[in-house]
C-alpha cells in the first residue's frame, strides 16, 4: 500500500502552486493539440479536397508562439532551460552559488526587458486595432509575450534569492 501525502496539512501556497502547475500543463497540452490538429487538417483539406481553412495558417503561427512561451514558462518553473554551462566547470565549487545567483539575476533582467518591450508592442497593436486573422485582434494573439516574460522574470527573481 502506497502512502499519499495528507492534503489537509498542505499549505494553501503549496496547493495553489500545484493547481497553477496543472493549469500551465493543461494549457500547453491544449495548445499543442490545437496546433497539430489544425496543421494536419490543413494538409488533408488541401491535398484531398482542394480546400482549406482561411484562418488555419495564421492560427498555427499564433499557436507556435503560444506553445513556445508557455513551454518556456513551464521550463522556468523548475529552472530547466537549456543552458551553456562553461563557466561552472572552470569555477571552484565554493563560488558556484555566486555564479548561479548571478545567472538567475541576469536572466531576470533580460526577461524584464523583454516583458517591457513586448508589452509596448502589444499596446501599440491594441491602439492600432491591428487584426491577426478573421475578426481576431492581433494584440490578443500576442498578449502571451508580456505575460510569459513577466511570469518567467518573476520566477527567476525568486530563484535568485532562493539559490
Amino acid at each position: 500500500m502506497t502512502s499519499q501525502p495528507d492534503t489537509q496539512f498542505e499549505s494553501p501556497l503549496t496547493r495553489t502552486l500545484a493547481m497553477l502547475r496543472r493549469i500551465e500543463d493543461s494549457i500547453l497540452v491544449l495548445l499543442l493539440m490545437t496546433m497539430i490538429g489544425v496543421a494536419a487538417s490543413q494538409v488533408v483539406l488541401r491535398n484531398f479536397f482542394d480546400a482549406g481553412l482561411y484562418w488555419g495558417d495564421p492560427l498555427v503561427r499564433v499557436t507556435v508562439l503560444w506553445v513556445a512561451l508557455v513551454g518556456a514558462m513551464v521550463a522556468s518553473r523548475d529552472d530547466s532551460h537549456i543552458r551553456i554551462d562553461l563557466l561552472s566547470r572552470l569555477i571552484k565549487p565554493k563560488d558556484q552559488q555566486w555564479l548561479v545567483r548571478s545567472t538567475h539575476l541576469f536572466t531576470c533582467v533580460v526577461l524584464g526587458l523583454f516583458t517591457w518591450g513586448s508589452g509596448q508592442f502589444v499596446y501599440y497593436e491594441y491602439v492600432d486595432s491591428a487584426i491577426a486573422f478573421g475578426n481576431v485582434p492581433a494584440w490578443i494573439c500576442e498578449i502571451i509575450m508580456p505575460i510569459g516574460g513577466g511570469v518567467m522574470a518573476l520566477r527567476y527573481l525568486l530563484l535568485t534569492f532562493k539559490s
